[in-house]
Parts: C-alpha cells; sequence; structure tokens
C-alpha cells in the first residue's frame, strides 16, 4: 500500500521534472532551437493548430528558423501567428517559406531568460510540494481507515518528506544548468 503511495508520488514528480525540461526548451540560448515555436498555434481552416503540424520548422543556422508551410496559402497566416507570439523577432516572407531571423543575445536578455528559468523552476517546485501533499492525504487516510499504524503513517510521512526533497534538488540542479547555459557568451 505505501509502496504504491510512494510509486505514484515518484511517477508524478517525474512528470513535474520532464514538464520543466519542456518549458526550458522555450527559453532561448546562444543557438537558437526550434522549440521557441511549440506555443505557436496557426489558424488552420478556423482552428489553432500547432505550427508544426501544418508546416515544416528547421535552424537552418545558429541565427535563423525556416518554416516551410505545406500549403503557401499558410505564410499569411504563419507570420501573423508567430507576430502574435512575441517570440522577439519579425517574421521574413519570401513567398515560399517564412524566416525569423533573430539577432545576438543581449547580457539584459540573457539575465531576464535566467530569471524566467528561475520562476519555472519555482514553479515545478510548487507541482512538487502539491505531490507531496496529496501522497501525505494518501498515507493520512491509510491510518484513518486502520489499513497502517501511527507509527507506519509517521515513516511513510518521512519517507514522502525525503523524496520531495530528492526532487527538490533535482529541480535545482536543473535550475542552475540552465542559468549556466544562458549566461554563457
Amino acid at each position: 500500500m505505501l509502496n504504491e503511495v510512494f510509486n505514484n508520488q515518484k511517477q508524478a514528480c517525474d512528470k513535474a521534472l520532464e514538464h520543466l525540461r519542456r518549458d526550458f526548451g522555450t527559453l532561448r540560448t546562444g543557438r537558437v532551437n526550434i522549440s521557441i515555436l511549440d506555443n505557436v498555434s496557426v489558424d488552420y481552416y478556423g482552428s489553432p493548430t500547432p505550427l508544426n503540424q501544418v508546416a515544416t520548422v528547421l535552424a537552418s543556422d545558429a541565427s535563423t528558423i525556416t518554416i516551410t508551410p505545406w500549403e503557401k496559402s499558410m505564410i499569411k497566416a504563419i507570420s501573423t501567428a508567430i507576430q502574435a507570439a512575441n517570440i522577439g523577432v519579425t517574421p521574413n516572407s519570401d513567398g515560399e517559406a517564412v524566416k525569423l531571423f533573430f539577432p545576438p543575445m543581449t547580457v539584459e536578455q540573457r539575465q531576464e531568460n535566467a530569471k524566467q528559468a528561475k520562476a519555472m523552476g519555482e514553479k515545478a517546485k510548487i507541482s512538487v510540494r502539491n505531490i507531496r501533499k496529496d501522497a501525505n492525504d494518501e498515507v493520512k487516510k491509510l491510518e484513518k481507515d486502520k489499513a497502517i499504524t501511527e507509527d507506519e503513517s509517521k515513516k511513510a510521512q518521512d519517507e514522502v518528506q525525503k523524496i520531495t526533497d530528492s526532487y527538490n534538488s533535482k529541480v535545482d540542479t536543473l535550475v542552475k544548468e540552465k542559468e549556466a547555459e544562458l549566461l554563457k557568451v
């Protein structure tokens, strides 16, 4: 019973870490990354559709992303969606594709992205704490239902806290690594 609670907690915390890694992918480092466009949705015949489902998205070099739509009529909609997403660049269209030219990042931009990484890390920690609360509630419910003793409940809550601490330190490590990557020129 308790092992199931611990395993559920670990699985949920792993998902929180994975979500943090995906969030980090949307932050721009020195080299462009196509995941910066993950949150961009294009109006495709009346329904919002992720950009990568209507076009080929490639990082053609360290500072350029090329978006080639599968239908030429989508170029205007893609340009509009990118401008609305406010990712810091203006889309350029040549009739065949949309190109995004990213200027080199300034120190201020790097510091701002490092702040965003910290904020994302805090969100992940909040998720881990909420998962801890749920796990503790399950343990207390088992104790209330007389499935475990008071001593077992106390030990289980200590174990839940140990798991929480280990995941919080993993979040801290990920944030430090991302900050170092962002601030490296």
